[in-house]
């Protein structure tokens, strides 16, 4: 294996890393990523680092400072609402594609996903007031499963990019899921059985209110400024789309 295979190799693991803490608030928006920092953090060398956080830059993730450095992307109420408008756009399309075009292996990994996320609390037990990590990868596991069976490779490179941004929201705060808001494991089973009943408009429609419900808790929020900057601060409206 050459070098160049090796880095390419290690800057794609060290992406999905990064990726993975700056969704979970390890880093905030707009917090500095300091490559000498990072690269102790992640026992990574420079090259695949910056080839990382090019990587991240161009998926909206993180921002390149005067061509000199890079910083988290900065996190606010609209952008938030734009992410969840594109992905009702987005994941409506490809849902009604999968329930024409799914078959039974699709339905098993629909119900096997189901179940998994019923099963793991979404507060985290351990400390309280914030996203269970566990819960966040299943219910990500449970949205691509219902989305899988679309013919559109690109539709569901889109659904998956706008999952991960708009989970980030979910870390930043989950104020709106505490106070009883809504019911989001009615809403999951809403999807689950219109989906099995292969009723697409059905399935299209309860996706919709799904995501809608949380735009309408997000533009409730009286909060003006953006989410969290610079490490400071973490008052917003939390997301469960």
């Amino acid at each position: 294996m050459t070098d160049k295979v090796v880095e390419r190799t290690q800057a794609s693991i060290v992406t999905d890393m990064i990726r993975s803490d700056i969704i979970a608030g390890i880093f905030p928006p707009g917090s500095k990523l300091l490559l000498r920092a990072l690269s102790e953090r992640y026992d990574i060398g420079t090259i695949p680092l910056r080839e990382a956080l090019s990587r991240l830059a161009m998926a909206g993730f993180v921002e390149v400072v005067d061509q000199r450095g890079f910083r988290v992307a900065a996190a606010s109420k609209e952008e938030l609402l734009d992410i969840l408008n594109v992905m009702a756009f987005i994941e409506a399309q490809a849902l009604e594609d999968a329930v024409v075009h799914g078959d039974l292996a699709w339905e098993g990994r629909v119900v096997a996903a189901y179940h998994q996320l019923t099963r793991i609390p979404m507060l985290n037990e351990k400390v309280p007031g914030t996203m269970n990590p566990e819960w966040e990868l299943a219910h990500d596991a449970f949205h691509a499963a219902l989305l899988s069976a679309c013919t559109s490779p690109w539709l569901l490179r889109l659904a998956a990019l706008l999952r991960s941004h708009s989970a980030r929201y979910r870390f930043l705060s989950v104020h709106a899921m505490q106070v009883g808001a809504r019911d989001i494991d009615a809403e999951h089973a809403s999807l689950l059985d219109t989906v099995l009943n292969r009723d697409a408009r059905g399935a299209r429609s309860s996706l919709l209110d799904h995501l809608n419900t949380t735009a309408r808790l997000a533009a409730a929020d009286p909060m003006a400024k953006p989410v969290a900057r610079k490490g400071k601060g973490r008052g917003s409206s939390a997301t469960a789309a």
